[in-house]
């Protein structure tokens, strides 16, 4: 090719699809799970674009599959552009029909079933040209190898290349049982708490060791869980002493089986749609993360 000269490759965008799956799951096999094809088929997608583009995109490496140091930059480059497009598309889409288009969510499990699933059901009716394809987990997931549009979180966002959007508050407040309390004492303060049995979320590093502002207190290890509502049950069972947001303890509390612990103490979090800066673009996502803040922001949960 002369210098000056521009090359313009014929690229199909289910070969993109395929390179971009694979780089993300960094598996063939995962990524033809994704795509609900056979291995073989994405193997040949992603052999079509290496050699419309004449370049080696991938390699495969005792960890699995990774991109090239070529493919890297083509997938970054590739994927903004396409996101660039879907967003364009989109906008066509709005004008003309309505929001449309797949979204791929995360929530935490415990408020994706108390709060999460009525309002995406309703989202859903409203929006009738939106596909959605929901998880509820627990686990902070990967939110781009994921494949995700959107990821529903507690708590500030550590992902620098991600895009987040506060759409509500989660208030979080230490509680144990009664029958707890009266055969331990009640802790009047945070030092009282060094010791204590505490019933620990283990989805959060250092579950042990619970921070206050300022202030730490080591907790002895009664018994840990990566669920809040086996935390829940733990604590109204008289175990120990539990830190569980608003929406898992409310109704314990209110009917006495649990009791808040040092108030003033409590703990107040965002709530926040954490997206690819691509997808944040597009409007059905946009709608989506709208739909949520008009609901949520206005209460602490």
């Amino acid at each position: 090719m002369k210098k000056g000269q521009t090359m313009i490759c014929d690229v199909s965008l289910e070969d993109l699809q395929a390179f971009f799956l694979v780089v993300e799951t960094g598996s063939f096999a995962r990524a033809a799970d994704r795509m609900g094809v056979a291995k073989s088929i994405v193997s040949r997608r992603v052999s079509s674009l290496e050699t419309a583009l004449k370049a080696r995109l991938l390699t495969r490496t005792a960890r699995g599959t990774q991109a090239t140091d070529v493919g890297l930059i083509y997938y970054e480059k590739a994927r903004e552009a396409l996101a660039q497009l879907e967003a364009a598309q989109e906008a066509v889409a709005e004008a003309v029909y309505e929001v449309a288009g797949p979204i791929r969510l995360s929530a935490p499990l415990s408020f994706g079933v108390t709060h999460l699933s009525k309002v995406l059901a309703e989202f859903a009716a409203t929006y009738p040209r939106v596909e959605l394809d929901i998880g509820f987990d627990d686990r902070r997931v990967d939110v781009l190898g994921g494949g995700y549009d959107l990821v529903v979180r507690i708590g500030e966002m550590g992902d620098s290349a991600l895009v987040a959007r506060r759409i509500g508050l989660i208030n979080a407040v230490l509680v144990a049982s009664p029958e707890y309390l009266a055969r331990t004492g009640r802790p009047e303060n945070l030092a009282a708490l060094n010791g204590r049995e505490g019933l620990i979320y283990t989805n959060v590093s250092q579950g042990d060791i619970w921070r206050f502002g300022e202030t730490s207190v080591k907790m002895r290890s009664r018994l840990r869980s990566d669920s809040g509502e086996m935390l829940l049950c733990a604590a109204v069972a008289g175990l120990g002493i539990a830190i569980l947001p608003g929406f898992i303890a409310a109704k314990a509390i209110a009917d006495g089986t649990l009791e808040v612990l040092l108030p003033e103490q409590a703990m107040t979090s965002p709530l926040q749609a954490v997206m690819p800066p691509g997808r944040a673009k597009t409007a059905r996502v946009r709608a989506l993360v709208d739909y949520l803040a008009l609901r949520f922001s206005g209460e602490v949960l």
